[in-house]
């Protein structure tokens, strides 16, 4: 087909993909038509940024032991089916290790906005929020990560978690001291300081066998907050009587809320295949891309 011959407008376009996806009926089409025009403040799901902190960006991990209350929807059926599609999308790994050398070590599984902001336990410790640390000797480095580990010297195991989405970023599972904790590994690594305990690291993973199920199952759409109190949207979900759910996992205020509608509705991949025109992001894409 030349470039000429191929649809040009978003109505010949819709036409083609109703064919394609065998939504025939009339209904269906027109809840793809009305969906690919709404006008919805859609935006890109936030790429992850070079930070310390564990809580900054998506908590995929939080899909392992999603709680089935987690998701919301007018149907528990639909949730229910939904909930066992999405506990599948994480894989993980406990290992016990007798020795981990702590200088690998470049994250915090709790820490602050301010914290979110660095890069490395370098940058975070040459920063104003541990003016307070200093540490020019071993002694000063003992006294420092025994703040924040008080069995250092006695070579206790430490917690550590790792997720693929992350790289190979490690992240010390404490809570306290985290200004002392990070200026000690910062310390370690500059004096090529061998520093090592017994670990406990817990490791995440995308499945690619569970999104790939996700995918052949769901649309599972980025939606922002707007449209829970849009009428032209809601109008579609409800009156229609779609089955859905919905689910936020990002952490961040404001940020997009996960939408599941089932393919086994052609009603429901109608509406999700709209609001994809209408610029909704693609989240199974987007872990696909975390996942690479």
């Amino acid at each position: 087909m030349s470039l000429s011959e191929q649809p040009s407008t978003l109505s010949s376009r819709i036409g083609a993909l109703a064919q394609r996806l065998g939504l025939i009926g009339r209904g269906q089409r027109q809840i793809l038509e009305r969906a690919s025009q709404l006008r919805l403040p859609f935006s890109p799901l936030p790429q992850l940024r070079e930070s310390i902190c564990w809580q900054d960006g998506p908590q995929l991990q939080r899909l392992i032991d999603l709680p089935r209350n987690a998701l919301s929807g007018p149907v528990q059926e639909d949730k229910a089916q939904a909930h066992a599609m999405l506990v599948r999308v994480i894989e993980t790994h406990e290992q016990q290790l007798s020795s981990f050398d702590l200088r690998m070590i470049d994250g915090l599984l709790t820490c602050n906005p301010l914290q979110a902001n660095h890069a490395s336990f370098e940058a975070f410790a040459a920063s104003e929020l541990c003016r307070q640390v200093r540490i020019i000797s071993y002694k000063d480095f003992v006294k420092s990560i025994s703040q924040a580990l008080p069995r250092f010297l006695a070579g206790e195991r430490i917690t550590l978690r790792q997720a693929s989405w992350r790289g190979d970023r490690v992240f010390w599972a404490g809570e306290h001291h985290s200004e002392a904790f990070a200026c000690a590994i910062a310390y370690a690594r500059r004096r090529e300081l061998e520093v090592n305990l017994p670990a406990e690291l817990s490791s995440y993973r995308l499945s690619e066998q569970g999104l790939s199920n996700l995918q052949q199952h769901y649309h599972v759409l980025g939606m922002p907050n707007a449209a829970w109190s849009d009428p032209a949207f809601m109008a579609l979900l409800l009156d229609n009587g779609l089955p859905y759910s919905r689910l936020s996992l990002m952490g961040a205020p404001g940020s997009p809320e996960f939408l599941l509608l089932p393919k086994h509705s052609s009603e429901a991949t109608a509406l999700g295949e709209g609001l994809r025109l209408a610029g909704a992001p693609d989240v199974v894409g987007y872990l696909q891309q975390l996942q690479s």
